[in-house]
């Protein structure tokens, strides 16, 4: 079962190692990890995607709890909270294909944030499901490079 687990920190020397190495530690394959400072400069939210069974994040989740620097543990069950992700992807792009990725873009929602001779980058926000969907269908023009920052979220208010 895929779980997405938003682990407030100090924001500290060593922090993030002893929370990805207690994940490895009990055997969890991560699939993303985001870390950023908050609103409150002290502090940094790990968001974390991986999959693994209920009763072993279970526990995990209470030994991530009693680590010195974590303020705060939340496992997401689906829906509760809104997630979202970032892809900056480098395009080859030529005078006749330009218009037809600028046009996906649009689709998308997506902003052009550099144009080239023979490429664009591209930035796209959004679910999972609509980022891979975007990927797809920039890829037979060519995708040269991209970075994507994996899934980040925030509780439902």
């Amino acid at each position: 079962m895929r779980h997405i687990i938003s682990v407030l920190v100090e924001n500290k020397f060593g922090v993030l190692a002893r929370v990805s190495g207690m994940f490895s530690g009990r055997g969890f394959n991560i699939d993303t990890l985001n870390v950023a400072p908050t609103h409150d400069p002290s502090l940094s939210r790990i968001t974390v995607v991986l999959k693994g069974d209920d009763s072993s994040l279970d526990l995990c989740s209470k030994q991530l709890r009693k680590l010195v620097n974590v303020v705060e543990v939340v496992d997401f069950n689906e829906g509760q909270a809104v997630g979202r992700e970032l892809v900056l992807v480098k395009v080859k792009a030529d005078a006749k294909t330009r218009s037809e990725i600028m046009q996906i873009s649009d689709i998308f929602r997506a902003k052009i944030v550099h144009v080239a001779h023979n490429a664009v980058i591209v930035e796209a926000t959004g679910d999972e499901g609509k980022v891979t969907a975007f990927l797809g269908l920039l890829e037979p023009f060519g995708i040269l490079e991209l970075a994507r920052t994996g899934q980040l979220a925030l509780k439902r208010c």
